[in-house]
């Protein structure tokens, strides 16, 4: 069975990152290994990570694609899953995601994100993340979305075959947001995406934040102008970094 390796990249984490390696201890079957790569946090997010029995890489560059590449690289299983620090998964994930890439067909996938606060489940917006996984592909790359597109984001725990992702190069490093959804179009090139009939549960601290209103108007207005070809330098203006 091949093995799966989790990839956490971390930047001031220490609020979240504790209750997801717990969780990640439990998982059953268990993951080949996490690792959890530090792009300079001035919290305790390292000190947590190492209490867990967890390796922890220090990435040189910032940037949350370098470190998920820099992890990607350390890596040693041949299925590689990159997992948000505020994310929470089921603990049959790896099972899960073994069983999917059994389907030579299938390159990689994510699953369906909720998106849950201390007070309250934000329904509506987990809602609109599941419909656009189909209908931003659908808009914007109407041939690759016949082919097997799915438009996969960082809460969704992207997962793909190693051999696969570099032969893509990885993430584009240059990218300061939406490198997940370049990932995605790479890997759509080499067979399907497959959005897992699963839930994972991400945080809503970027919407609480920002107020509802704010967040959807964010997001849809980031959605759309990528698809024209908007520059991701361009959009990072409007995508603050919360913790």
């Amino acid at each position: 069975m091949n093995r799966v390796s989790i990839i956490i990249p971390a930047l001031n984490e220490a609020t979240c990152l504790e209750r997801t390696l717990r969780q990640l201890s439990i998982l059953n079957p268990p993951a080949w290994e996490v690792l959890v790569v530090d792009g300079g946090s001035q919290d305790d997010t390292v000190a947590i990570a190492l209490s867990a029995i967890t390796r922890v890489i220090s990435s040189s560059i910032a940037g949350r694609s370098a470190q998920m590449n820099l992890g990607a690289e350390t890596a040693t299983g041949e299925i590689l899953c990159f997992l948000h620090a505020d994310t929470l998964v089921p603990d049959d994930i790896v099972a899960v995601i073994q069983k999917t890439l059994s389907d030579a067909k299938i390159v990689g996938g994510g699953f369906i994100s909720v998106m849950a606060g201390s007070q309250q489940t934000r329904w509506g917006f987990s809602l609109h993340n599941y419909l656009k996984t189909y209908y931003a592909p659908l808009l914007f790359r109407p041939h690759l979305f016949f082919k097997g597109l799915r438009l996969l984001f960082g809460d969704q725990v992207i997962f793909c075959r190693r051999t696969v992702f570099w032969e893509g190069a990885g993430f584009d490093a240059a990218l300061p947001i939406m490198e997940e959804a370049d990932l995605c179009l790479k890997l759509a090139r080499r067979g399907r995406l497959k959005l897992v009939n699963r839930v994972v549960e991400s945080s809503d601290r970027r919407v609480a934040h920002w107020g509802e209103l704010k967040a959807t108007a964010i997001y849809l207005a980031i959605g759309f102008l990528w698809g024209f070809g908007v520059s991701a330098r361009y959009l990072k203006l409007f995508y603050e970094d919360i913790r």
